[in-house]
């Protein structure tokens, strides 16, 4: 009976904890290195200092959970998948690199993302993907003043 109720410990556990840990610790020491201060209050260091220390408590809470044979059973890799989502980031990289602009790029990275979970409504999502990227456009672009590769598109906002 002991046998049944003990879990064996992934392996992949471990050296997901470890590549996040290493994850936290290069954000952390990238940003310990930032040349930037503030005059007052919270500098441009703070940001990738907790982004570092959320993703090394990522780390210690996989690690713990590896260690108890917590982790879910692994289902069998979709190379579909996979190669959805390589390829939404490829159009994103070519389409701003060629100057398709954000919102465009946004689109296509949501619906082929959308897609690789199984969703089989792509003209839906890459409706919702433009509705998102014109968001977030206008979010960065106008209310916080910070640039994002402009398209055809984004001129004519």
């Amino acid at each position: 009976m002991q046998t049944q109720d003990r879990r064996r410990s992934d392996p992949a556990g471990y050296v997901i904890a470890a590549m996040l840990l290493a994850l936290a610790g290069i954000i952390f020491w990238d940003a310990s290195s930032l040349q930037l201060s503030s005059a007052y209050g919270v500098g441009p260091k703070a940001m990738p200092m907790v982004v570092a220390a959320i993703i090394a408590a990522l780390a210690i809470g996989n690690l713990v959970m590896t260690l108890r044979g917590e982790l879910p059973e692994r289902e069998s890799a979709d190379p579909k998948a996979i190669l959805l989502i390589l390829g939404g980031l490829a159009a994103l990289i070519a389409l701003i690199g060629l100057g398709g602009g954000f919102i465009i790029a946004t689109a296509i990275l949501f619906a082929t993302t959308s897609a690789a979970f199984g969703r089989n409504a792509f003209l839906v999502d890459l409706a919702i993907g433009l509705g998102l990227g014109v968001l977030l456009f206008l979010l960065f672009d106008k209310l916080l003043t910070l640039s994002l590769p402009a398209g055809p598109l984004e001129r004519l906002l």
